[in-house]
């Protein structure tokens, strides 16, 4: 009953934060105006401005590193750290450079739905949920890569925002795209410290549960926040 409850109580909360934010959904994806005015006023190569969007973009990318942080959680070795964080990397990096460049369309709101739910994901797998529903689990790493896929396509709707000219595009792009490592590795250095400082806590185990059951719970809050963003947009 315990453990029912412990599930229960974030899912409703979640439910009931996402419709209470519903009011905030219209304008979730608007570009910030001080970049916008910036790039702006700013044509062709803009190599150091391109880099720092892109290490801001990462570290107030809430669900890209509570996805990271699901990844993370029960990886002990640095090896194993550095395998599956290489591969969201290409992922994210092929989809953010394809995206731009072919100016493939996709819907803000959808697409970081889906972020929600890799969020949501990662946290039911680490709690085991496939292999007691279906005995079943698929290969983490191609799951890591794919949707690394899909962050990266988020992070070009992003870009696609700012309606970026032509000249310097491929330079500027890359320079992004550094940008979000840099802004990913800063942000995988503090939260591999405070797992593996936790990991040494007698607590780790036996909370374990209730935090993945607490980020499975954030993965449903951004999935809903999204998707009724998108209908409220219609």
């Amino acid at each position: 009953m315990l453990k029912l409850s412990v599930i229960r109580f974030p899912v409703v909360f979640s439910v009931v934060l996402a419709f209470t934010l519903i009011a905030t959904w219209a304008n979730a994806h608007g570009v910030d105006e001080n970049t916008r005015a910036f790039l702006d006023g700013h044509q062709g190569v803009q190599f150091i401005p391109f880099v720092y969007i892109g290490a801001k973009h990462m570290l107030t990318g809430y669900d890209h590193l509570l996805f990271l942080f699901g990844v993370l959680f029960f990886l002990y070795r640095l090896r194993d750290v550095f395998i599956l964080v290489s591969l969201f990397t290409i992922g994210h990096s092929i989809t953010l450079l394809f995206g731009v460049l072919a100016n493939i369309g996709v819907n803000a709101y959808l697409i970081d739905a889906v972020i929600g739910f890799s969020v949501f994901y990662k946290a039911f797998d680490n709690l085991g949920g496939l292999e007691k529903l279906f005995n079943w689990r698929p290969n983490v790493k191609l799951v890591v890569f794919l949707f690394g896929l899909i962050h990266g396509f988020g992070l070009a709707t992003k870009l696609q925002d700012f309606h970026l000219p032509s000249e310097g595009l491929l330079t500027n792009l890359l320079a992004f795209n550094i940008g979000v490592e840099i802004g990913q590795i800063s942000a995988l250095f503090f939260i591999f410290i405070l797992i593996n400082a936790w990991r040494h806590s007698a607590s780790f185990m036996r909370f374990s549960t209730v935090a993945n059951t607490l980020l499975m719970s954030a993965g449903i809050t951004l999935t809903a926040y999204q998707l009724l963003g998108y209908w409220v947009s219609l």
